[in-house]
């Protein structure tokens, strides 16, 4: 198959279109993500890339706390909404009627609408041109009953989490596929 040269860009995806939860004192916000990944297993750490003029910068580096909530492909617009302004012009836990609940940690709160959320304590901090990558620790996640299995795994075609690629969402539709692993020795 033929392939054409195209202008420099980032084409790996589907990523997860996350919504990355932060607070400090009694600011809460939620900032749209799709530059979060897994980045080590032992401890579980993700990471997420924020540009130092968002309003969540200040907060993360401010309380060393974040969490990421998964939503579900039907939020697809709250998920944009949150990507689209910003919270210093407005509430965007109110403006979505989105709930804030607390768990473990001290200002970041979860989504509780999301099917999906990790609280994550920041580790490490890497400084690039045009955003930083927070690696954070996930100490805590929970997950909505109704898509765990009775073998405590997440069903995924309950839940149908958004993805996202080049500037446009997705669907994301699991293959059900038996995979393999590679054997330990």
């Amino acid at each position: 198959m033929a392939k054409s040269k195209q202008s420099t860009q980032l084409l790996l995806g589907p990523t997860p279109a996350a919504l990355i939860a932060s607070g400090y004192g009694a600011v809460q916000n939620i900032i749209t993500l799709a530059w979060v990944g897994v980045v080590n297993s032992s401890p579980p750490m993700v990471s997420i890339s924020v540009r130092p003029n968002r309003h969540s910068y200040d907060m993360i580096k401010k309380s060393g706390e974040f969490t990421v909530n998964i939503p579900r492909e039907d939020q697809v617009d709250i998920v944009d909404g949150c990507g689209t302004v910003s919270g210093r012009n407005l509430n965007k836990f109110e403006h979505y009627n989105l709930t804030a609940a607390l768990g473990t940690l001290s200002y970041a709160p979860m989504i509780k609408e999301c099917p999906i959320s990790m609280e994550c304590i920041l580790k490490h901090t890497l400084n690039l041109e045009s955003h930083a990558v927070f690696i954070g620790q996930v100490i805590s996640s929970y997950v909505e009953e109704e898509i765990v299995t009775e073998k405590g795994v997440i069903d995924f075609e309950r839940c149908r989490i958004l993805g996202f690629c080049s500037g446009s969402y997705l669907r994301t539709v699991p293959l059900n596929l038996k995979l393999g692993y590679t054997l330990k020795k």
